[in-house]
């Protein structure tokens, strides 16, 4: 009898611990992949500049995840700036997203590095777009039609960086 007993309870603890295993997974904040519909939420810059939803609508974007004290993201995002003045002349779209834990370290990396890429920081309406990282630096690239085109995760080569322009309206 008590073997029997013993064996219900086991299989309960069970049956509770794949229920919370399957529950925290759903609740898991994932990346989109390639072909997924990305709709960017409302954004404030770091400058104070408000972004609404919908904005990025129709255009082609580059989301760049980085925090200030990433020494990959430190060699990345000079080639980036030269991307962002690049984009300018295109129709390219450029949003870059800190995860730094203060606004106040974002602002001054990009102050002490001149750079002029828009700089939001990490919110819960972005965290339920494009999911947790796991590796910074780290590039969605979404196309025209809204659909992600690429991800390409770590430290890109300036070569592979500037290729990006690709995504620029009327580029080839």
């Amino acid at each position: 009898m008590k073997l029997k007993w013993q064996k219900q309870v086991a299989a309960l603890g069970l049956g509770a611990a794949m229920l919370v295993g399957l529950l925290s997974t759903s609740m898991a904040q994932s990346a989109p992949t390639v072909g997924d519909a990305v709709i960017v939420p409302a954004v404030t810059l770091i400058d104070g500049q408000k972004l609404p939803a919908g904005y990025f609508q129709g255009k082609p974007l580059i989301v760049e995840y980085w925090a200030s004290w990433c020494p990959f993201c430190g060699r990345q995002n000079p080639r980036l700036q030269k991307l962002t003045l690049e984009a300018q002349k295109t129709g390219l779209q450029i949003l870059t997203v800190s995860v730094d834990r203060k606004e106040s370290d974002a602002k001054d990396y990009i102050q002490e590095h001149h750079y002029t890429f828009p700089v939001a920081m990490e919110t819960p309406e972005l965290l339920k777009v494009f999911g947790r990282r796991d590796v910074i630096p780290e590039i969605f690239v979404v196309a025209a039609d809204g659909k992600l085109a690429e991800v390409l995760s770590g430290e890109l080569p300036e070569e592979q960086l500037a290729g990006l322009i690709k995504y620029a309206p009327g580029a080839r």
